[in-house]
Order: C-alpha cells, then sequence, then structure tokens
C-alpha cells in the first residue's frame, strides 16, 4: 500500500515563512489530510527537527528529517535523513558555511525553533536563506557523508531551481526530482529530466499550503519504519520506494 508523501515544509524557523508554523501546526494539518511521510526541510537548518520528531508519533506520520540547502550558485536541494541526529550534525555543518549575514527578523523574517508544545526555545542569528559555500556539485557528496539523499527542488520554477540558475537539468546522485508539476514544463515546454525519478511536494511556508502536493510512495509503513511508530525509518527502503517513481525524458 502506497504512503501518502510529503518531502518539502517549511516551519517557523524559516523567515520567510508564517510564524503560525510550529511542527505541531504543521502535523494537526498533514494528519487531517492523511498525510503518513513527512519531511521537515527549513533553509540551511533543522533545528526544528527535534520536536518534529518528539510529535511525529502523536500523530501517526514517519518523520523524515533535513533542510532546504541553498548552494552558492542558489539552487535549493533538499537534504533528507532518516536519523534527527544525522540531520542535526549536517546542519551544524550547514551554518558554519552559511554566509555571514545578520538576520533582521523586522525585514527578513522571524527565525525561531521551538518545542513539542509550542514555546520559543531560541532564535538563529545568521538569515537562513543566503546560500551556503558549497556548488550543487558538491551538495550530493557531502550529503551522504552524513547518510543523507538529495533531492533537487522544484526543478520546474523559474526562480531557486537547476533549471532557473543553470538553464538545464544537470547530472548528480539525485535520489529523485522535485516538480511542481508532474509532467513539469518550462514555459510550456517539456522538460528533460534526464529519467531521475520524479515527486511532487508542497513547499509549505504558511498553514495554507501544507499537503498542497503530496505523492504516493510506494512503500508499507511496516518496510519504512520497520521498528514501529517512534523509531527511524529505513533509509535504503526509502531510497528504494523513490527509485520507484514515476521517470520521463
Amino acid at each position: 500500500m502506497a504512503l501518502l508523501t510529503d518531502l518539502h515544509n517549511h516551519s517557523c524557523l524559516s523567515p520567510c515563512g508564517s510564524l503560525d508554523m510550529s511542527p505541531r501546526y504543521m502535523l494537526e494539518i498533514a494528519a487531517a489530510k492523511n498525510i503518513q511521510v513527512m519531511a521537515l526541510t527549513d533553509h540551511n537548518s533543522s533545528l526544528n527537527c527535534p520536536a518534529f520528531a518528539k510529535l511525529c508519533p502523536r500523530f501517526g506520520i514517519i518523520p523524515i528529517f533535513g533542510m532546504e540547502a541553498t548552494t552558492s550558485e542558489e539552487i535549493h536541494a533538499l537534504c533528507l535523513f532518516t536519523g534527527l541526529e544525522a540531520s542535526l550534525a549536517f546542519s551544524e555543518y550547514a551554518y558554519s558555511i552559511l554566509t555571514p549575514f545578520l538576520n533582521n527578523s523586522a525585514i527578513t523574517g522571524d527565525q525561531v525553533y521551538v518545542d513539542e508544545e509550542d514555546n520559543i526555545d531560541g532564535e538563529v542569528e545568521y538569515y537562513l536563506v543566503n546560500p551556503l559555500d558549497l556548488s550543487i556539485d558538491q551538495i550530493g557528496a557531502k550529503a551522504a557523508e552524513y547518510g543523507g539523499i538529495v533531492i533537487p527542488a522544484h526543478v520546474d520554477r523559474s526562480a531557486f531551481s537547476m533549471t532557473s540558475q543553470l538553464g538545464v537539468v544537470v547530472d548528480g546522485p539525485w535520489a529523485a526530482l522535485e516538480c511542481v508539476r508532474i509532467p513539469p514544463a518550462i514555459n510550456g515546454l517539456p522538460l528533460d529530466t534526464k529519467g531521475y525519478p520524479l515527486t511532487t511536494s508542497s513547499d509549505a511556508h504558511f498553514p495554507e499550503h501544507v499537503a498542497r502536493r503530496p505523492f504516493e510512495l510506494d512503500i508499507s509503513r511496516e518496510e519504512l519504519q520497520p521498528g514501529g511508530p517512534g523509531a527511524e525509518a529505513d533509509m535504503e527502503a526509502f531510497r528504494r520506494a523513490l527509485s520507484r517513481r514515476r521517470r520521463q525524458r
């Protein structure tokens, strides 16, 4: 049985998102819309993933952790992990190579991380939307060092995508490509996706965005999360399920 999945969601940690988007509230909405697998992917940080990890079992949702990283070319890429500690370690590394520009919350928005009861634990100092000192050619291998996979984000969008920045989809160790819609197109012309598996996801920044573009992941709950509720998802099973997604050229 396929699991309804959404791998691209921003919480109140992302400055361009709503402060209403606590992990708890996001999961409430997602569960009401029958999401079964969900990733939390704030800009260049995983600091809201600990609360997300604690809350997911309460809502019957299998958690995937990570971030939407911004490469040095300003390409957005989902870096995904099945383990919380691996995601937090990669997040710490990403912050160390983030362009060090102080966030002005009055202008660019708040960057707060919270606990499972929505209490603010802290605020991130540097503006998280800035690029990392890491290129698109490097990010796949670097995420793999931490046990993660990479899915280039919204490849058929006109901003912060492979096609907006480079003109084409480039080869890499991609587990899939995220599209706004399938089949993907640019200016009405079909996009060459080079045979990679294709997904859609919500890129949610506001409550009304949660679960707007989920996809079906061809895997059972028992295969993806063999340890049962509260256990980590199995990365190899996750990777295999993504490989079974629709492909096209």
